[in-house]
This record gives C-alpha cells, structure tokens and sequence, in this order.
C-alpha cells in the first residue's frame, strides 16, 4: 500500500521530542489549548512562543524539551486535528452503511459548521490565509491510508464498494484521495470566500454530484469514425 506523500517527507513530519508524550496527558493537553489559542491570535509568523508559555504556565526552557521551536507545534497542532477529522469520517462511513458520497458529505456540512465557531474561526482564518504546500499537506494529510495500514483493510471493509464503479483496491484508494482532494478544496474556498454554509454546500455537492456521474463522455460512433 503505498505510503502518502505527506510521510514520504520527513522534514513536514512535525512531532514533539518524547519528553512531551511523557508528560500526563492533562499537561499535554493544557500546551496544546495554549498553542491553539495563540495560533487564533496571530497567524504563524506573528505568533510568540512566550505567550503559549505563559498561557501553559510553564518555563520557556521547558517548551524548547517539548518542541524544537513553534513551527512544530503548530504543526503538530494541524496533525491532531487531521486525525481528529479521520477519527469522525471512520464513524461516519459505518453510521452510512460504507457509502463513501454520503459519508463526505455528512463530514463536509459538520466541518463547515465547525469553523464558523467562534473558538475554531479565528483558527482557521490564520492557517488558511497563510496556507502554504506544507501546511496544506497536513491538514490534508491523508489519514485514510495510514488508518488502513494500521487497521489491516478494516476501513476498505467498511466501504460499500456495490455502489463504487471500480475494478479493484487500488482504485478505491484513488477515490478516496480524490473525494478528500475535493472536500478539503471546497473547504478553503468556503472560509476564503466567506460563503453561507448553504452555498458552500451547493458548491460542494454540485461538483461530487459531476464526480458521481463522470466527467468523461465517449464520443459518438459517428464522430469517432467507428462503424
């Protein structure tokens, strides 16, 4: 099964040091709200490590065992909300009985939701206004194919391959990417844009109803020549 490019990439496999999953989890989680809420503050670049100390109550010397600068916590940060994202999708697609059009679907309207909160806007607004081919690879990572070589196919299984025109595993795999590829695009654009949720909806299941169909069509007998 191939390996998704984001892991082929070590530079953009952000990770805290081990001292920091050493930590109870109540202390890990505590850095991490105060991370998420200095990112909500300021975008990257403006962002201070000093504030995520003081917000987390701990030594600067401290957040440099954990972390080896603010990039990889905030990229971190977007990893756990990726897999947070996987973990909801995975739920989703058997509440759907396997139906991956329905399951993206049901996935896109929540996460439309989702960033229009209040705690979650200001968030986004910053990681999507300085969105770069890092940062995007990691919110998109592509947690699908890393859960299935975790799970042994379990995620394949869940799929109702009866309503999928495809020949094999592999062509599920590329479904996949490519409805992950529309959802996450059709995301950005949303917050971009500003659109209502209801036309960020429309736009969205516009283009997955053009993928149901196929964008394809066979020219004629007549103006191919054939006979």
């Amino acid at each position: 099964m191939p390996v998704p490019q984001f892991f082929k990439i070590g530079e953009y496999a952000a990770m805290p040091k081990p001292t920091f999953f050493r930590l109870p989890k109540e202390k890990q989680d505590t850095l991490i709200q105060a991370a998420k809420k200095e990112f909500s503050r300021a975008p990257l670049h403006e962002s201070s490590v000093a504030n995520i100390v003081k917000e987390a109550c701990i030594p600067r010397g401290s957040f440099y065992q954990y972390f080896e600068d603010k990039e990889d916590l905030f990229y971190y940060l977007l990893r756990l909300l990726s897999r947070k994202s996987k973990e909801q999708f995975i739920s989703t697609l058997q509440k759907k009985g396997g139906d991956l059009f329905a399951a993206f679907t049901e996935v896109f309207q929540f996460a439309i939701q989702d960033i229009r909160n209040q705690e979650n806007a200001n968030f986004f607004k910053n990681a999507f206004s300085n969105m770069n081919y890092k940062t995007e690879n990691t919110l998109a990572e592509n947690f699908f194919e890393e859960d299935l070589k975790k799970q042994d196919l379990a995620l394949l299984r869940s799929v109702n391959t009866k309503k999928l025109n495809i020949n094999n595993e592999r062509e599920l795999q590329d479904m996949i990417t490519i409805l992950e590829a529309v959802t996450f695009h059709n995301l950005v654009q949303a917050f971009a844009r500003e659109l209502t949720a209801e036309e960020a909806l429309d736009h969205y299941l516009a283009q997955m109803e053009l993928l149901k169909k196929g964008l394809y069509r066979e020219p004629s007998p007549a103006i191919s020549g054939k006979k």
